[in-house]
């Protein structure tokens, strides 16, 4: 089976889902349009970057313009015609989506994946019948959750197929790894990009809460990740970061990642707004007790006081209200946390997820009716 992928060849999804259906034998060919680290790539996977002319310019809110997409279509049919692929699958509707859907090739697959579908289309009017025109070129539409099913089916009739994105439980586990804590210390944390949407702000004065309510306790908060907010963030925290109370690590590289998990007592994911919440999965696959908010798609990965807790989305004292009980009682961290590790074998195994995706590859070849 071949298989044209158009995708940002940069976020780890993309790097996930490709070297995974790789190793599962298909011959995989992506087309983006940037710049990235070959070496997170299998070798035997064909990857073609589409270089910007330079009369594309960016916006000042740094997205790319649609005429980027535009000007790379010759460049994608001359890549159609030479590979001639199985399977043309696109991952982000608003983007390459768009580009996909100008080639009239079937079958034609587009995955949604989050943004593309809860913010694009509420932009305006002309936003709206994008994404509409969009969603009536593909073969079959996928998402990683059912609230972002939901959200999908408000711009198309089609049905959409949920694949979970998981994660593979041979690397997420719990296990010792080098701390940069100490032993005694009570390590809450966050593996989350510095991005308004995460809550990271919230999670910071709920610390100071704790700070202030439990100090007979050693508290640390580790910050994992990096973004747009980092700068802010620090200011914010900049008192404490003196005190070495909370640490900051910057951008981390996927593949250690399994390790900063393993480092947190208490993972929390205070999110604005979330369609799925990968981190949070990778956090319980640890045996950590996750506390979440009650938005997007990140009830359904959280059993509520089983696997974690849920709380209200931009209320720092209810989230230090829930990190405090797990403060407090370290059997019930450690019992949310193997309860946790549980759910996610059974429900967000990756090679499970992979397998189900390849299934409806083969599902939709065998129908032949394009």
């Amino acid at each position: 089976m071949k298989i044209l992928v158009l995708a940002d060849p940069v976020p780890s999804h993309t790097v996930k889902w490709v070297n995974s259906l790789s190793e599962a034998g298909i011959e995989i060919l992506l087309f983006g349009l940037s710049e990235y680290n070959y070496e997170l790539y299998n070798r035997d996977i064909n990857i073609e970057i589409y270089k910007t002319p330079n009369s594309i310019k960016y916006r000042t809110d740094g997205s790319i313009l649609k005429s980027l997409y535009l000007s790379a279509y010759p460049s994608l049919r001359n890549i159609l015609k030479k590979f001639e692929p199985d399977i043309l699958h696109s991952y982000y509707a608003s983007s390459y989506g768009l580009l996909g859907s100008l080639c009239r090739f079937h079958p034609f697959l587009i995955s949604v994946w989050g943004n593309d579908v809860f913010d694009f289309p509420k932009k305006s009017f002309i936003h709206k019948f994008i994404l509409q025109s969009i969603l009536t070129k593909p073969d079959e539409i996928f998402s990683t959750s059912k609230v972002m099913a939901k959200e999908t089916s408000r711009y198309t009739k089609k049905k959409i197929e949920i694949v979970p994105f998981g994660v593979d439980t041979e690397v997420f586990k719990p296990g010792k790894v080098k701390s940069i804590f100490n032993e005694n210390d009570v390590i809450i944390g966050t593996v989350k990009a510095l991005e308004y949407n995460y809550g990271i702000e919230n999670l910071i004065k709920a610390f100071f809460i704790l700070e202030e309510k439990y100090k007979n306790v050693s508290l640390k908060l580790l910050i994992v990740g990096g973004g747009s907010l980092e700068n802010k963030l620090k200011e914010q925290a900049k008192l404490f970061i003196e005190k070495g109370k909370i640490v900051f690590t910057g951008h981390v590289p996927y593949n250690k990642v399994h390790e900063y998990h393993n480092m947190i007592d208490i993972a929390v994911f205070p999110s604005v707004s979330e369609s799925f919440g990968v981190s949070v999965i990778e956090a319980s696959a640890c045996e950590k007790p996750v506390i979440i908010t009650d938005v997007g798609g990140m009830p359904e990965i959280v059993d509520n006081n089983i696997t974690g807790i849920i709380v209200k989305s931009l209320d720092e004292n209810k989230l230090a209200e829930a990190i405090g009980k797990l403060i407090i009682d370290k059997n019930l961290r450690r019992g949310m946390g193997e309860k946790g590790r549980k759910k996610v074998i059974k429900d967000f195994y990756w090679k499970n997820n992979v397998d189900k995706m390849i299934s409806h590859y083969e599902s939709v070849l065998k129908k032949g009716t394009f």
